[in-house]
């Protein structure tokens, strides 16, 4: 069962709630729970209640500004992982928060689902790793105690009267030899840096007549002549009478107690599964840099790296196939820079190299390429072999940046362009890319309030029966429309929406609007038809994807026969198994399921033997030149044939032109849609086709509908 996390915000700004609300929808080491308050006051009583996991606050409140935000709230949640949020010119107080405590930040110019969702990935690492090393620390504790210290005991006469076993091993003296010896002969203690014979601790304990503790940097001499550095003490021992009847010493070897303090100190610096600096050492090395650069009139670059699809690997083949991998990838981007360079992992799969001096900014165009070459190598994994690539983002000191935290968000910028252009490439940082990136999150952000304002709509585009000429089905899209933007094209708004976790419910609404629409025509007397809804990936893979479908069913009370679900190949064969236990579950709430741009996937007979599937729905860009690419033409004829030897229904997607309709009919194409019958209409428009039922009759609009958009 999953660890349930409960996280508190404490923020009076709005946006930074509704981000961080979005960020928890689809963030991964969930499920989370979350409490939201706006004042240091209500966030130090919620505290009480002793359940929260992590605190993001923002350290200007209204009745509490800057580090005494931060006092407070380690006061009222001593132990808590604290995350602030400050001010984009208030890096200064943000940094010192670090030495107070805090465990990361967020500043305001860069605060977004994604850097939120980064910040709370960071801390779950860090718990893991936090963990772990209180589990080996609780281990070697364990060992020490049943071990036990070195025990000595003398008489008043400084003659050796008992060993322990420790003390036997770490003297080189067994109890019988050692008895009757004088003390220093036994026990040879020396000073480490001088090497002067020490003062004798059971001496002055007997003679103070009190606890002593043995002066710094002792080294033991063992009987063979080896050493080891101790730490003891030792206090007289009396007799009944009160009497000092001699001295026992307590003492033990420091070796593993120092590699534990120095173990501590390297987790608190490097990451536990890399070895690689992490983000505190890196920004320490940036900062020495720069201040170099600076000094000399020299500069410096930041290569962000991220590799892509990762979350599929750690998906599909394991986290321990994952692990190796981020290892992989560290050892071989070790291997590509200079000794005067550093790598670090940022977390996740991000890795960040900082190349200490260049000569020009092409000198880490360079680099890049050598990291790109190295890495997309095929890494052996045991018994797995794994091909990867990865996005690149460079910013170069001083040209895009006079500070660590400039130069990294710059880099990761051009990081995210390097994704958007195709992936497994570089790109520079320009100013541009930071005018993209803010409208970007302008988007994200009204994209936020777009359900909320009731600013979609659906519009509907009919499937042809080729032979007949009949409405038989039609597929809803969704559309946005902005009451500043105008219509926002879904290519803009729909990836946004997938990688900060909005598709959930807007893939929902779109679905259950679709079902109202289809059963209001139903009631108004038209002879319906099914509905097609493109579902998401997301939607598809989250647990409760059925039972929302069903309680849809119900509320809408449409005929379950009226409904077909569309998903590509892609989100089919990531997980077969469970994929087609999704699809038989869903089989049995009635609805009809369809494969969407079938031939741009896997196109494996395999699945479609084994999935329950009603339909497969040939991709535009094969139709597009069936009448001109005898290739396409012979891709678009097999699937035709494929699909009728499968008892499969086929849809041809994007039919413009009367010479791709005549192709499909002659090769026996059953349905098609596309703009040579109809362009998506809205539901008023195509209540209208529907009530007409043939495709010659395409209804102009009346001037009522003049200001609808009625555009794909």
């Amino acid at each position: 069962m999953l660890k349930r996390r409960r996280l508190l915000l404490i923020d009076d700004d709005d946006a930074h709630s509704k981000i961080f609300q979005e960020m928890l929808i689809n963030a991964d080491g969930g499920p989370f729970q979350n409490d939201t308050v706006g004042t240091l006051a209500r966030g130090c009583e919620r505290l009480k209640q002793k359940d929260i996991w992590a605190i993001f606050a923002n350290l200007s409140l209204p009745d509490s500004q800057g580090l005494n935000t931060l006092d407070n709230i380690q006061k009222a949640a001593h132990g808590v992982p604290i995350l602030v949020l400050a001010g984009a010119e208030e890096q200064a107080i943000a940094t010192e928060a670090l030495r107070r405590g805090a465990k990361d930040y967020l500043l305001e110019d860069h605060i977004d689902a994604y850097s939120f969702a980064r910040a709370l990935r960071n801390m779950m690492e860090r718990e893991t790793a936090e963990e772990g090393m209180f589990t080996e620390k609780e281990r070697a504790q364990v060992t020490l105690n049943s071990i036990g210290d070195a025990v000595l005991c003398t008489d008043t006469e400084g003659n050796i009267t008992y060993l322990n076993i420790v003390a036997e091993q770490m003297t080189g003296w067994s109890c019988e030899d050692a008895q009757g010896e004088r003390l220093a002969q036994v026990f040879q203690i020396v000073d480490g840096v001088t090497r002067k014979v020490s003062p004798n601790p059971m001496e002055l304990a007997m003679r103070t007549n009190k606890t002593v503790e043995l002066s710094a940097n002792c080294v033991l001499i063992r009987r063979d002549g080896s050493e080891s550095a101790i730490e003891d003490s030792a206090a007289p021992i009396h007799d009944r009478s009160g009497e000092i009847a001699g001295a026992v010493i307590v003492f033990h070897d420091v070796k593993m107690s120092k590699a534990i303090t120095e173990e501590m100190v390297h987790l608190a610096q490097y990451d536990s599964l890399t070895n690689l600096p992490n983000r505190v050492l890196l920004t320490d090395r940036m900062n020495q840099t720069i201040a170099r650069a600076r000094r000399n009139g020299t500069r410096a670059a930041v290569i962000y790296l991220d590799l892509d699809g990762f979350k599929q690997i750690n998906d599909s083949l394991g986290h321990d196939i994952g692990d190796k991998t981020l290892q992989s990838v560290a050892a071989r981007l070790s291997s590509c820079v200079r000794n005067s360079d550093t790598v670090s992992r940022q977390g996740g799969d991000e890795f960040v190299v900082l190349l200490s001096e260049i000569s020009h900014p092409e000198d880490a165009s360079v680099m890049a390429k050598k990291i790109l070459n190295a890495l997309t190598l095929s890494h052996s994994l045991g018994d797995t072999s794994l091909h990867i690539t990865l996005s690149i983002g460079l910013s170069t000191y001083p040209e895009d940046g006079a500070d660590a935290e400039t130069l990294l968000k710059n880099a990761d910028t051009a990081m995210y362009q390097a994704k958007k252009n195709g992936r497994n490439n570089y790109q520079f940082y320009t100013k541009e890319m930071n005018i993209r990136a803010i409208e970007r999150q302008n988007v994200e952000a009204d994209l936020g309030f777009a359900l909320e304002r009731e600013e979609f709509v659906l519009h509907y585009q009919p499937k042809i029966n080729l032979a007949t000429g009949q409405i038989t089905g039609v597929e809803a899209l969704v559309r946005w429309v902005h009451p500043n933007r105008g219509l926002v094209p879904p290519g803009e708004f729909i990836p946004i929406a997938e990688e900060c976790g909005l598709i959930m419910p807007i893939g929902r609404w779109v679905l259950r609007e679709a079902c109202r629409q289809v059963k209001e025509w139903e009631g108004s007397g038209l002879q319906v038809v099914p509905v097609s809804v493109n579902i998401s990936s997301l939607e598809f893979r989250s647990g409760d994807f059925v039972e929302s479908l069903s309680a849809i069913l119900k509320g809408t009370r449409l005929d379950p026969n009226y409904v077909e679900l569309e998903l590509t190949e892609t989100v089919l064969m990531r997980r077969v198994e469970s994929a087609n236990a999704v699809l038989r579950a869903l089989k049995c709430t009635g609805v009809r399921l369809a494969v969407d741009d079938f031939g741009t996937g896997y196109s494996s007979l395999s699945y479609l033997k084994r999935f329950p599937i009603d339909t497969l729905k040939i991709d535009q860009s094969f139709v597009r030149d069936i009448s001109t690419d005898p290739d396409d033409a012979a891709i678009v004829t097999a699937i035709i044939t494929m699909a009728r030897s499968l008892k499969k229904r086929v849809v041809a997607e994007g039919v413009e032109t009367e010479e791709q309709l005549r192709f499909l009919q002659a090769h026996g194409c059953e349905e098609a849609q596309g703009y040579y019958f109809s362009e998506p209409l809205n539901a008023k428009r195509f209540a209208i086709l529907l009530e007409a039922g043939m495709t010659s009759f395409i209804p102009t609009a009346n001037e009522e509908e003049t200001n609808e958009v009625n555009v794909p």
